[in-house]
């Protein structure tokens, strides 16, 4: 269960916030990237001397092609690898061909064990898709439609759930102190299932909730965990497009399909027996079938003195579930570092490798490839490895490169290296993730998520400066991408964090086409079976962004000032305490 020091809000400033979910589509650019002529003059970062260290670096930059990450994006995103699920055949695929490409850059096994694996176990579990909730107030009655009206499913490790209770909305389902905020007050919602709304409350006031960017508290993982704490029966999650970020086909899909979660000793016996979500056409007519109206009460929850509110209509549903474990895994390489004094403290490449495989669609197998997601953020750690591995001497501390799995069954990969790490997350410096990485053609910028929350930005901000390049913040702060993604397991254990996404000014683009290509991947591929490579795909924009990336590394595992978090973010005071043990 997450702390509350995790949910406080950014920092003040310009850029602090998330990021804009994948990169997105591609078009036009081609010829020599400006990043590799600005490289033949570029300054030695920061305790990089002149001389062997820089000419290294040249030799890492030039290591980097398009054409090889182009055929990487192909490979992982093809119909053989069926969509890469955890626990499948595309898994298996999915592992070997990372194992092979590092071992062919001549990186050493991650695992200290001597594999380049690192095992995560998960249990599947498949709701039957017979399932029917009924919702019941005196005489009246709804019975809503799986997949179009609702979703619903258990994280318990059990053959059957059921419940059988009162509806209680509860606003946004916040507990925050820090902002004197309670949307359950002395109301006892034990055995009851809770209604909230998506993200935090939007108020006016900038102090409260991060302003106009999401915290933790937005996220759905928090509504659910806050639910298993105070010993709810169910949460049900009224889903909006805007405040979620994304549109309800991703939620709905196809019908019940599997989910994974790590395994617990209790196997997750704590947690709500059901969760899920509602459309907001359907939250409306819960609600008028309680007499009440939804947007009175969406209002109602915008203030401090909000009380939940029964709403007199009991909710059925049992759930008779399959079940398997499944032992996934994360990929790990290794480059040691050069320096004898330094080698034990890390620099760390993140991506995850798995997207949602294969669904069943009007009697239809369609896979999902994940060509961008995250097939792409993949491919760019495999080149930025091979730029590291290119190099004539590595950098002073040891680069890791990881590759993880269940990113998205809730950042399941992530979160076990988080808990399990295979070096001291005190000795990680940085995690670098990469999740959806531009394959539109080079810009001028580059997102930074979460710009302004360490010195990591500041490290970037002069990598940008010395490449002719400049740094934006999350154009859509308010979908709190900073806490979608997998460095933020890392973070939550107090590792610096940077989270690129890819810029929006195009070179050779009209103003805006950026964030409208940027909206339309949300809006037409995203999690969707046309998330695939495009034949009209250009990828120096990746490759020069790979780059970008490579030289931010290159100089945090040389320079003698390690990165920090800033002051008033949530990860700072944990940071402090791990390097003090």
């Amino acid at each position: 269960m997450m702390t509350r020091s995790f949910n406080s809000r950014p920092p003040a400033g310009p850029g602090v916030a998330g990021l804009a979910l994948c990169a997105v589509l591609l078009s036009a650019c081609g010829g020599e990237s400006r990043d590799e002529t600005a490289s033949q003059a570029m300054p030695p970062a920061a305790g990089v001397e002149a001389g062997a260290d820089q000419r290294a670096l040249d030799v890492g930059l030039a290591a980097l092609s398009a054409d090889r990450a182009l055929t990487r994006i192909n490979t992982l995103a093809s119909d053989e690898f069926g969509g890469r699920q955890p626990g499948t055949q595309g898994e298996e695929l999915t592992l070997n061909y990372l194992v092979e490409e590092f071992r062919a850059m001549g990186l050493e096994p991650g695992n200290p064990d001597g594999s380049y694996l690192q095992k995560v176990p998960l249990v599947g579990i498949t709701a039957d898709p017979s399932m029917q909730l009924t919702l019941s107030h005196e005489d009246s009655q709804l019975t809503p439609s799986y997949g179009d009206d609702y979703v619903a499913w258990t994280s318990r490790v059990t053959d059957t759930v059921s419940v059988d209770a009162e509806l209680v909305f509860a606003g946004y389902g916040v507990q925050a102190p820090e902002f004197d905020w309670d949307d359950f007050k002395d109301v006892d919602v034990r055995d009851k299932v809770i209604v909230v709304l998506i993200n935090d409350p939007p108020l006016a006031d900038e102090d409260m909730f991060g302003g106009p960017a999401m915290t933790y508290y937005g996220r759905w993982t928090y509504k659910f965990e806050k639910a298993a704490e105070l010993g709810a029966a169910g949460v049900m999650i009224i889903h909006e497009t805007g405040p979620a970020g994304y549109p309800w086909e991703v939620i709905g899909g196809s019908g019940p399909r599997e989910r994974f979660d790590l395994v617990t000793q209790d196997r997750n016996m704590d947690n709500a027996a059901v969760e899920g979500w509602l459309t907001v056409e359907q939250a409306e007519a819960v609600f008028d079938l309680a007499g009440q109206d939804l947007n009175a009460l969406k209002a109602a929850a915008l203030q401090r003195d909000f009380r939940p509110v029964p709403l007199g209509v009991n909710a059925q549903l049992t759930l008779d579930n399959s079940l398997r474990e499944v032992d996934s895994y994360n990929v790990v390489a290794r480059l040691p570092g050069s320096d004898p004094a330094l080698k034990d403290e890390y620099v760390a490449y993140m991506a995850h490798w798995d997207h949602v495989g294969t669904r069943e669609v009007d009697g239809e197998t369609v896979i999902y490839n994940g060509a961008v997601d995250n097939a792409s953020g993949t491919a760019g750690v495999l080149e930025v490895a091979q730029g590291f591995a290119a190099m004539p001497e590595a950098p002073a501390r040891s680069l890791l490169f990881i590759a993880v799995t269940a990113e998205e069954q809730g950042l399941l990969g992530s979160r076990h290296y988080g808990e399990n790490p295979l070096y001291p997350l005190a000795d990680t410096l940085a995690v670098i993730n990469l999740d959806g990485m531009n394959v539109l053609g080079p810009t001028t910028d580059l997102v930074i998520v979460g710009l302004g929350n360490s010195t990591l930005d500041d490290v970037a901000d002069a990598v940008a400066a010395e490449t002719g390049r400049t740094l934006k913040p999350d154009p859509e702060p308010e979908k709190g991408y900073f806490y979608r993604s997998d460095h933020f397991s890392l973070a939550k254990f107090g590792v610096p964090a940077l989270f690129p996404n890819a810029g929006v000014e195009f070179i050779d683009r009209p103003e805006g086409w950026g964030v409208e290509m940027r909206e339309r991947y949300t809006a037409e591929d995203y999690h969707k079976p046309s998330d695939t490579v495009r034949d009209n795909w250009n990828l120096e924009g990746l490759v020069e962004d790979a780059r970008f990336f490579l030289r931010l590394g290159y100089r945090v595992a040389n320079d003698p000032v390690k990165p920090e978090w800033k002051p008033g973010t949530e990860f700072r005071a944990i940071r402090e305490a791990s390097l003090q043990e």
